[in-house]
């Protein structure tokens, strides 16, 4: 087992302390930094940086990145949600090491969407519905990973699957 456990720090993002979402940063015991290539290609980062190595995931609405030493979750509910989705990378990070002989090690992210062709399937009425001030803002949230089809809440059945199919060309399954 590469990872044994990790230090917890629960907070409100200062640039914004009136979001509703929490942010977490795991402070590792161990260092990961060999595991990341593995863990990449067992869960498809969308990107993967050499020099500090660190791999970012989309998941779930959420981004995280796992540095050597840190691991960084963005837009939880609550600590009981960091807490599942800490002990669920944990548990995924110490399954990439165990079969690392058994994968080609992935230094490269996914394909990433475009922010144009995302705002192309938008209503582009900029009606504030979704809580953003304009669909361009909200298309950027999309892109990163922060919101998903549901979010939109103008979107017809057609315009929900086709920006369901664009996007879901970019996640590993």
């Amino acid at each position: 087992m590469l990872l044994q456990g990790y230090r917890k720090e629960i907070f409100r993002p200062e640039c914004n302390p009136s979001f509703q979402s929490l942010h977490c940063l795991a402070h590792l015991d161990q260092d990961v930094g060999e595991a990341l290539p593995s863990l990449n290609e067992a869960l498809g980062g969308f990107e993967y940086t050499t020099g500090p190595p660190s791999v970012t995931f989309r998941v779930h609405g959420k981004i995280i990145t796992v540095h050597p030493q840190l691991i960084a979750v963005n837009a939880l509910k609550d600590e009981a949600e960091a807490d599942k989705i800490l002990e669920w990378l944990k548990r995924e990070i110490n399954e990439a090491w165990e079969n690392r002989a058994d994968m080609e090690p992935c230094f490269n992210g996914l394909p990433r969407p475009q922010l144009l062709e995302i705002l192309k399937l938008l209503p582009k009425t900029n009606c504030k519905k979704c809580g953003q001030p304009t669909c361009m803002v909200l298309a950027a949230l999309a892109l990163e990973g922060g919101k998903g089809v549901e979010d939109y809440p103008d979107l017809t059945p057609e315009k929900a699957e086709a920006l369901r199919s664009y996007l879901g060309r970019f996640l590993k399954d």
